[in-house]
């Protein structure tokens, strides 16, 4: 191809994706001159460029368009959709023309007549009765051209000045050139190559220093080289880095079109679209980007009307928002919409076959919800050019994990879904770690790896800090910080050899194992290894197509001592093994999701240590904490007149525990508290002194009292220490923050009644349990309504019930009713724990079965409550309305 052609193909195609964008902000701020003069100038610029090389077609093309947009430039004719839709046509030609020239260097031949007609008229005021879409499909498609593999065009590494830009700018713009992306990619090989052979160097030099005491004379210069292939590999990582935003170009014209084309409002919002990642990575996640905008456009939006009669703005919202977190980019792609139907869903999966109703019983809201990732999986009621047949979702997440991503959702009825995408920022040269199973060296992804943890065989011996592997139905599982972690053996899942965890026996020389754990979607992992070495930086190569088929591998490598090696794919493993997985629902997992009871108290609880205030440690349920972080001075700011710092997008209220900012610290630590989904999300940052150590311990707060911000006092490793209210807390970032939410929170009781508490917000649940702990209560804590049905058929007793109200699937007024239908808890107390008291929601709790009301977050009222209820159980008389609570007539 001529080089001048070439140069021609690359310009106009990165004009092409920046009109597409450029014309819709047009269509929706028409009086934008500066938009208006810069598409007038690129779409002059291509005619101008045909004409010099002899691309008539081309020309004729985009000289109809010109004069189009000339007109509206002089204010003779308006922005108006349709004129936007028409010049929308002649872009769709011009690309597939250029797609054509760059397969073939040959303009094709077609008849554009019916086009150009429909421009022409466009620019003299007409319409035309033929929409000037179905007029270019027709030109494009006469004659027909064909979509052969395109040898992809030169990508720049900056864009050149225009012509308009000022003088500083140009200069800048001269000092940049276009590179190939042939030509990185050749030199990305050559670096790989190299750092291959660095870290046989480096082997080499260990080995000699390992047989000899002296020092080689090599290791100098090597530890030189080794710094210097550092450096060089970081540069031309940077080469290969570009904005996700270049992915992001043509959703902007997707969402206008889908708008017309299912008649919605929508708005697309994208932030952070400067955060870099590789440019293999951003070619790899465009179209699940795509699928998954057009999803949030036909599925979870709903139609103007809908959106009225439900008090929403006429207009819904899809929200792009990307941002870097460790290793890993991470992407939202979030709508104000309906949200997911799991009663839709879940009559979805028994008609496929999927799970039984007894499964479904079992299963939590968001468990269910992710079947929709499973493959020819649709709730659509009819199929349409753009949804509705099954093929989406599970491509979507079976390409993210192809690159060593995870997908995960999160959707509330009424308000909104939410899918987050966490990917590596490149797949070329990656840290892993080094393991051995059967005598058989593998490498895992860093970026995979959450933790190590030994773990005991049995419980025999004396460390009883240390991890038992226990099993549940046959299936080995790991005990780990108040969670069960389901095992997959290395070694017998690859049929190496015999392994520990079959031939250990109390009296084998070997009583424990080393287990990694992994992070599969939302899920966690344990994969049993023999041995741990250490982390190396590998270059990843394709795994061989004789192995293709085995989806525990996602490539191989090369160490350092020339030894070829299996890389190993969580995600893979978990699906072969059908033990954990993102998509959630999978049918291996129901077993052990019956034995991993979240609605039973665990003896032991794990505690975040801190210093703040003061020298002697403090504890929160690490439970209750989001996020760890290290934040400088200079980013906190004051915003009327409480500390505050940028945090992911938004602003974040910071409280320092000791009442005031330390001015002399450089920087601080913040305990990060969430709550909420999305654009519904609130987060706090409470400021401490120092993070001190994550202990699991039992919580048996042993001396309360009334001092603010402060439970009480337990003994935790080993020593006295204050666990810390969060609730108290979080109302000091905001006095509201329990009221905005139809979530609780609260406290009481002062004896050993068994309390159940039904919540379906993680981290409410979490809030309550040791705040109940703390008042004397025993506490079991269930996820949902269903949980909370599941133990009465199981025969478990309580002395009383506190219930949300708005809750997914079954609410809590429905829950009550079911209660007080039959069964062995129909006469047990009930009180409801929401934010909303007005007259009317108490006449519905009351006709529902509620014994009591109380407000959020009213710790006093909760405790008032719940002793007045137990009384009035055993006989010891009703007492006073609870303070904060509302006496119902009661159902027993």
């Amino acid at each position: 191809m001529d080089d001048l052609l070439a140069d021609f193909l690359t310009e106009t195609s990165e004009s092409l994706a920046e009109l597409d964008t450029a014309l819709v902000k047009l269509e929706r701020t028409p009086n934008d001159e500066e938009t208006l003069s810069l598409i007038f100038r690129m779409v002059h610029t291509i005619k101008g460029t045909c004409g010099f090389l002899g691309l008539s077609r081309l020309e004729r093309v985009a000289h109809a368009a010109e004069n189009v947009l000339g007109r509206v430039r002089d204010k003779v004719l308006k922005v108006t959709p349709e004129n936007i839709t028409t010049i929308l046509a002649a872009l769709d030609c011009i690309k597939q023309i250029v797609e054509a020239l760059a397969a073939t260097a040959q303009e094709p031949a077609g008849n554009d007549t019916a086009l150009i007609a429909a421009l022409d008229a466009a620019a003299e005021g007409r319409v035309l009765v033929t929409a000037p879409s179905a007029i270019a499909s027709s030109a494009i498609a006469t004659p027909a051209i064909a979509t052969p593999a395109i040898t992809p065009m030169p990508e720049p590494v900056a864009e050149a000045a225009s012509a308009d830009a000022p003088a500083g700018e140009a200069q800048i713009g001269a000092q940049t050139i276009r590179v190939g992306v042939d030509v990185l990619e050749d030199l990305m090989t050559l670096v790989s190559e190299l750092v291959l052979t660095r870290n046989q160097l480096l082997q080499l030099a260990r080995m000699h220093e390992a047989q000899s005491d002296e020092a080689s004379g090599f290791t100098v210069p090597l530890q030189r080289l080794s710094h210097i292939t550092s450096d060089l590999q970081e540069g031309v990582m940077k080469t290969r880095m570009q904005p996700i935003g270049n992915a992001w170009q043509k959703l902007p014209r997707l969402v206008r079109d889908l708008a017309r084309d299912v008649d919605k409002r929508i708005e697309l919002v994208m932030r952070g679209a400067e955060t870099e990642l590789d440019r293999q990575v951003l070619e790899l996640i465009k179209d699940p980007l795509t699928h998954m905008v057009r999803n949030s456009g036909d599925h979870g939006l709903e139609k103007a009307e809908a959106r009225r009669a439900a008090g929403k703005p006429e207009t819904g919202r899809i929200t792009l928002n990307a941002y870097h977190e460790g290793g890993h980019i991470i992407i939202e792609v979030a709508d104000d919409g309906a949200g997911l139907h799991i009663d839709r869903i879940r009559a979805k999966i028994l008609s496929k076959g999927l799970a039984s109703e007894g499964e479904l019983a079992a299963m939590s809201g968001a468990d269910i919800q992710r079947f929709i990732f499973h493959a020819g999986f649709s709730t659509a009621a009819q199929v349409t050019a753009v949804s509705g047949r099954g093929v989406g979702m599970d491509v979507v997440k079976t390409n993210i994990e192809k690159i060593g991503g995870t997908i995960d959702l999160k959707s509330e009825p009424g308000r909104g879904t939410t899918f987050t995408i966490k990917i590596p920022l490149t797949l070329a040269i990656v840290s892993a770690l080094i393991v051995e199973a059967g005598g058989e060296r593998f490498a895992i992804p860093q970026i995979s790896v959450v933790e190590l943890v030994r773990a005991r065989l049995s419980a025999d011996g004396q460390d009883s800090t240390t991890p038992v592997v226990e099993h549940i139905q046959g299936t080995p599982v790991l005990r780990l910080r108040d969670q069960l972690l389901p095992l997959v053996n290395l070694t017998d899942l690859l049929a190496l050899s015999s392994s520990k965890l079959t031939s250990a026996s109390p009296g084998h020389a070997e009583h424990s194992v080393h287990v990694v754990v992994a992070q599969v979607g939302s899920a966690l992992l344990g994969i049993i290894v023999d041995r741990v070495f250490d982390t190396e930086e590998i270059v990843v190569k394709p795994v061989a197509p004789i192995l293709r088929h085995i989806t525990m591998f996602s490539g191989n490598t090369i160490l350092g001592d020339g030894s070829v090696i299996m890389i190993l794919d969580p995600n893979g493993i978990a699906r072969a093994t059908g033990v954990a997985g993102s998509s959630g629902g999978d049918r291996g997992r129901d077993s052990r999701d019956a034995a991993l009871p979240s609605t039973r108290s665990n003896p032991n609880t794990a505690m975040l240590l801190f210093r703040a205030g003061g020298t002697d440690p403090k504890a929160v349920p690490l439970g209750l904490v989001a996020r760890l972080e290290d934040l400088p001075r200079d980013k906190i700011e004051t915003s009327a007149g409480q500390p505050v710092t940028q945090y992911r997008g938004r602003l974040m209220p910071l409280v320092p525990f000791s009442g005031a900012i330390n001015p002399d610290a450089e920087r601080y630590a913040v305990l990060v508290f969430t709550d909420g989904d999305g654009n519904q999300e609130r987060c706090m940052g409470l400021l401490v002194d120092e993070i001190i150590d994550v202990v699991e311990d039992h919580l048996n707060i042993e001396l309360s009292g009334d001092r603010p911000g402060l439970l009480g006092t337990a003994v935790i490793a080993g020593r006295a220490t204050d666990v810390i209210d969060i609730g108290y807390w979080l109302t000091q970032a905001s006095q509201d923050w329990f009221r905005r939410s139809d979530r609780q929170a609260g406290q009481g009781g002062n004896f050993r009644a068994h309390i159940l508490v039904v919540e379906d917000s993680d981290f409410f649940r979490q809030l309550l349990v040791p705040t109940l702990s703390a008042a004397g209560y025993r506490v079991t804590a269930a996820a949902d309504a269903g949980e909370a049905l599941r133990l009465r058929e199981a025969g478990v007793m309580f002395d009383a019930v506190v219930s949300d109200i708005e809750m997914p699937g079954i609410d809590g007024h429905a829950l009550v009713r079911q209660l007080r239908a039959a069964g062995a808890w129909a006469q047990l107390p009930m009180i409801a724990l929401t934010s909303h008291t007005s007259p009317d929601r108490i006449d519905a709790a009351r006709n529902a079965g509620f014994t009591d009301y109380v407000a959020k977050f009213e710790r006093e009222a909760l405790l008032a409550s719940l002793e007045q209820c137990l009384a009035a159980v055993s006989g010891a008389g009703p007492g006073a309305t609870p303070a904060g609570g509302r006496r119902l007539a009661s159902a027993a």
